[in-house]
């Protein structure tokens, strides 16, 4: 209990800092959502995008 009293005293007692809070949380959960999404994306298209087969195209103009 001692511990979310002293988050609410430092955190959500105030409105500024319950604002800055909201927005650092907010930026915060986009880039780890953005970046957990990428991930799942790529791993699930393994072997499928530019980024994973462009060696097998790249230098082939030589002759």
């Amino acid at each position: 209990m001692a511990l979310v009293k002293s988050v609410y005293n430092l955190l959500f007692r105030r409105t500024s800092t319950f604002a800055v809070s909201i927005i650092v949380g907010a930026v915060f959960f986009e880039r780890l959502f953005d970046q957990g999404g990428d991930a799942i994306f790529e791993q699930m298209n393994r072997g499928k995008l530019w980024k994973h087969i462009k060696h097998n195209y790249e230098g082939k103009d030589e002759e």
